[in-house]
């Protein structure tokens, strides 16, 4: 299993986020082609790292799913 160094990695929450502690992911930026996705209320917990292929199509099919 590759590891990757998130030390310099930007988190950004999910702008679907309500800010009352509902269920959130944040993903980082700032991994070449990867993109990291962690549980925002566990941000020291288990990162998922996703290539960036895969994640552009996971993001066109919720974009065309209108989720």
């Amino acid at each position: 299993m590759r590891e990757y160094d998130l030390t310099h990695a930007r988190w950004h929450k999910s702008s679907y986020s309500d800010g009352n502690g509902g269920d959130c992911v944040e993903v980082a930026q700032g991994v070449p082609h990867v993109i990291p996705v962690r549980d925002s209320k566990v941000p020291d917990g288990n990162v998922l790292v996703i290539g960036g292929s895969a994640w552009a199509e996971f993001v066109g099919a919720v974009g065309a799913a209108g989720l």
